[in-house]
């Protein structure tokens, strides 16, 4: 069991929403932790039509994001956020479990 679950902003939600605007059937934004990446561990992020039966489901301003049992752990307490910089505009993860982590900001090791 976490103790701390992962936490979404308002900023990830609110884009979240520009993604989905006008659409028929919204999607959800799916985070999740694979085994790869330069660091040992990437985040796979993705929209989905749909969350599967054992998925945290995080909600806010109408809008989902999904996390799987199995990436839950490598999650605990940390920040789904949205970012636009100049090098661009991406859904970031800010990770205090990570103990270091790629240039990209995919790839991190626990």
């Amino acid at each position: 069991m976490l103790n701390i679950p992962p936490k979404v902003t308002p900023r990830a939600f609110a884009r979240l929403a520009e993604i989905n605007a006008g659409a028929a059937n919204p999607r959800a934004l799916r985070v999740a932790v694979e085994g790869g990446g330069c660091s040992g561990f990437q985040y796979d992020l993705k929209l989905e039509d749909t969350p599967a039966e054992d998925d945290l489901v995080l909600e806010g301003g109408g809008e989902r994001v999904l996390i799987d049992p199995v990436s839950l752990p490598f999650l605990e307490n940390a920040v789904i956020d949205f970012t636009d910089e100049l090098i661009g505009a991406r859904f970031v993860v800010q990770n205090p479990n990570a103990t270091s982590s790629c240039g990209c900001g995919i790839s991190f090791s626990m």
